[in-house]
């Protein structure tokens, strides 16, 4: 391997064998799988919501609870495949998956399609950690890792875009479950294929299992990730306040028993690696915005614009193109560019695009949504390509699993925080704005006051004036929400951008030096 970043950039074209680039193939379904997961159901949610009419909460958790619980797994899930075999759990993973995928298929209720989703963050934190470290032990050559890990990136990014597509098909045809049931055709080549094409990888010299560290992970993630949740959407309370400080003894605890064990589950000096960290940040603080962004737009597309769920999926169409071209392209660019230059700038992009959601506020119109998007998926194609590989170059091939849930559980708090945070201010914005029409009954009062969706399906029962009247409000009062949310998401992007410009500056991953 080359001993400089740049030196390695300038390499030649990628020399993996085949074989490297068909075991890659098979383990870009799961990627597919799971970026459509993340996206088909912020698009299917408005026909949940008014098949089963949830409080706004309980729609927040059927989105939030799968990535609550895999961001909680995430990191003991990529050491125990480190110990156990990366491949071994990514089958175990995928199989889970399609089966309680089907399950969710057919939830006779809200509550029970939270549980549904919950177990699927179980099966879920078995699959990404697994397919980043398995291809940065596939992929040895470090100009052939980065152009794999590019494309492994564009496939999340172009799964992201056909979520809502998909979701739009399946919508305007079938049952919102058949969203669900996609798991299934995408994950069958993948059990079938990986035994043969992918190749088993594990850490060597593991060390024992540690369950405590294991339970440690779990206890510090899960009520911290509650927290943050419940206190974007409820307020502080000592609920939340006992949560934080379990969460936080939990972390110490964790950290302090990593650093005197002589085979850590992770490695915890990774953290005092400025690449490492600023790209961790990097990548949570793009999909904080990234998925609040995906969150709130599906709504005004279909709810304020009228869009159905196929024309909005549509919409976010070329934003997703451009992001494949601009994570492939990065790899050509990483060849005159030290990494921190294009995070940066990718980061500076993110930013511009929320900016500019900003400044349309007044007519978010479909090319207004067209164009931000654009901007902003062309800097998160260009940031997350390097980041990642600047993750997972941090480390020995050996020690991959780890890291590479490092990298996911940065990932799925992002999201987490995205759809939390930034969907309870505009819940605030909406509940605070909305002018609910007289002569309702209470509760259709109180679903029309929660959300847009639950206004929409309450519209469906009134009178036509009424029935007008409350969707006029709805929609001005849901669109009241997009200053202060465009405005927060873009600020962090800047920031983010900021740390990894001061901090990551003169200096390359370990294993690249």
């Amino acid at each position: 391997m080359s001993t400089r970043l740049d030196s390695v950039a300038n390499s030649s074209t990628p020399s993996a064998p085949r074989s490297a680039w068909l075991a890659l193939a098979v383990l870009l379904l799961p990627v597919l799988l799971v970026a459509i997961d993340n996206t088909v159901l912020a698009f299917a949610l408005p026909v949940i919501a008014e098949d089963f009419r949830p409080a706004a909460s309980t729609q927040l958790w059927i989105v939030d609870v799968y990535s609550l619980v895999l961001a909680a797994l995430l990191v003991a899930m990529g050491s125990l495949g480190d110990r156990l075999g990366r491949r071994r759990l990514l089958i175990i993973g995928s199989t889970g998956f399609a089966a309680v995928s089907a399950v969710a298929a057919f939830a006779p209720s809200a509550e029970f399609l939270v549980i549904a989703r919950a177990a699927l963050g179980v099966f879920g934190a078995m699959l990404m950690p697994s397919t980043m470290s398995l291809i940065r032990n596939i992929f040895a050559d470090a100009a052939s890792r980065r152009l794999a890990i590019a494309i492994w990136a564009s496939c999340f990014t172009a799964g992201s875009a056909l979520g809502p597509i998909i979701g739009g098909i399946l919508l305007q045809h079938f049952h919102w479950g058949a969203v669900f049931l996609i798991a299934i055709p995408i994950l069958l080549p993948l059990l079938v294929l990986a035994p043969r094409l992918v190749p088993e990888s594990r850490d060597p010299n593991p060390g024992p299992l540690d369950p405590i560290s294991i339970v440690l992970s779990f206890v510090a993630m899960l009520p911290f990730v509650w927290a943050i949740k419940t206190v974007a959407h409820d307020g502080p309370s000592a609920a939340v306040v006992a949560a934080f400080v379990v969460g936080a003894v939990s972390g110490v605890l964790f950290v302090r028993r990593q650093k005197r064990s002589a085979t850590p589950m992770l490695d915890m000096d990774l953290f005092k690696h400025a690449p490492f960290s600023s790209s961790v940040l990097a990548n949570f603080l793009s999909i904080v915005g990234l998925i609040g962004f995906i969150f709130f737009m599906s709504q005004h597309l279909q709810l304020v614009l009228g869009l159905s769920p196929l024309a909005a999926g549509l919409v976010t169409l070329p934003g997703a193109v451009v992001s494949v071209i601009a994570g492939i392209g990065v790899v050509r660019l990483a060849k005159h560019f030290a990494p921190q230059t294009l995070i940066v700038a990718g980061l500076i992009a993110v930013s511009i695009g929320f900016f500019m959601i900003l400044l349309f506020r007044h007519n978010l119109s479909i090319t207004a949504v067209v164009i931000s998007f654009i901007v902003l998926e062309f800097g998160v194609g260009m940031s997350q390509t390097i980041s990642n590989d600047t993750i997972v170059a941090s480390v020995p091939a050996a020690k991959s699993g780890a890291a590479s849930a490092v990298s996911e559980t940065a990932y799925e708090l992002g999201a987490v925080v995205g759809t939390a945070v930034l969907g309870t201010i505009f819940s605030a914005f909406y509940r605070a704005n909305v002018d609910v029409p007289s002569g309702m009954t209470p509760t259709q009062t109180a679903d029309a006051a929660e959300s847009i969706s639950g206004a929409s399906a309450v519209a469906q029962t009134l009178p036509a004036g009424a029935s007008k009247l409350l969707m006029d409000s709805a929609r001005v009062a849901f669109d009241s929400g997009i200053a202060p949310t465009a405005a927060i998401a873009g600020s962090l992007t800047l920031i983010a951008a900021v740390v990894v410009g001061r901090t990551f500056r003169g200096k390359a991953p370990r294993s690249q030096r």
